[in-house]
């Protein structure tokens, strides 16, 4: 049995990483793209979700807003490897991934010497991974560590046993995990992540907007990976952050796309409210 077959078939939550990744592999095939991720390709084909993969089967309503996931999924990369080049600039030099997933940004960015990116995730997504990496004979950037625990878990423990220093600042990056999470483990999640960071250290957040689990609600009904969603953003993201000791800044998916030249032509929403893509700063 070769490597490939005998990698485990992506379910559940991590699932939604491959379908993030073959995002990503579009996008890398554009004409000028937002960021360029060439492992992107080889995680979605061994996930089975390839360039020939058939689309879910929906309506063109259901169409239209998973299309606009797979759009908020772009920005938000773009968003987020914006945040950690600032960071390194900055002159942080350790980077958490928290459910790590497919992101491959130890092997696509560029990091200064002395940089350790440490990829949080459970055994399933972190093996599959690495199998797909193996094969691509991908080589690291950075010095990565792989950290194989479940967030629900004694997570810190584990970090630091892989070799987080607590006492130096750390970027955090929660890409598209917190929706998945009820809101007690959100706020629990943020309260460790405090606890973990020295003076400057920064954290990269993606919300769901206010009314997107209702919104998607008929797309859950179908088996999409809407029926995993639970949390929402607070009313108040900046206020929220400040009472756990961040400074943060809230940016709305509109905001930055038209920032990165992909502006959102359709009018706003009455219910739009504020931005779900969160930088924050530790004093």
């Amino acid at each position: 049995m070769t490597e490939a077959q005998g990698r485990v078939k992506p379910s559940g939550v991590w699932a939604t990483a491959v379908g993030v990744a073959r995002v990503r592999a579009l996008e890398t095939g554009r004409e000028n793209p937002l960021f360029r991720d060439p492992l992107a390709l080889a995680f979605a084909t061994a996930g089975g979700l390839g360039p020939e993969s058939p689309l879910p089967d929906l309506d063109e309503a259901a169409r239209r807003r998973w299309l606009g996931v797979a759009f908020s999924i772009i920005i938000r990369t773009k968003f987020l490897d914006d945040l950690l080049d600032q960071a390194a600039a900055a002159g942080v030099r350790q980077v958490v991934l928290l459910g790590a997933g497919m992101d491959s940004r130890a092997f696509r960015m560029d990091w200064p010497e002395g940089t350790r990116l440490f990829e949080v995730d459970t055994a399933e997504p972190l093996e599959f991974k690495d199998s797909v990496l193996r094969q691509e004979r991908a080589v690291p950037r950075c010095e990565r560590i792989t950290v194989t625990v479940d967030l629900r878990e004694d997570w810190p423990a584990a970090l630091a046993a892989a070799g987080h220093d607590r006492s130096q600042p750390t970027v955090w990056i929660a890409e598209g995990l917190l929706i998945y999470l009820p809101e007690e483990a959100v706020e629990r999640l943020i309260g460790l992540i405090g606890e973990q960071s020295a003076p400057g250290s920064r954290m990269g957040l993606t919300l769901g907007s206010r009314g997107v689990v209702s919104r998607f609600a008929a797309d859950a009904a179908a088996g999409t990976a809407a029926s995993m969603w639970v949390s929402e953003m607070p009313d108040d993201p900046i206020g929220w952050l400040a009472a756990h000791g961040w400074a943060a800044e809230a940016h709305t998916l509109r905001d930055r796309a038209a920032a990165y030249g992909r502006p959102i032509t359709t009018e706003p929403r009455g219910d739009e409210g504020p931005g779900g893509l969160i930088h924050a700063l530790r004093a």
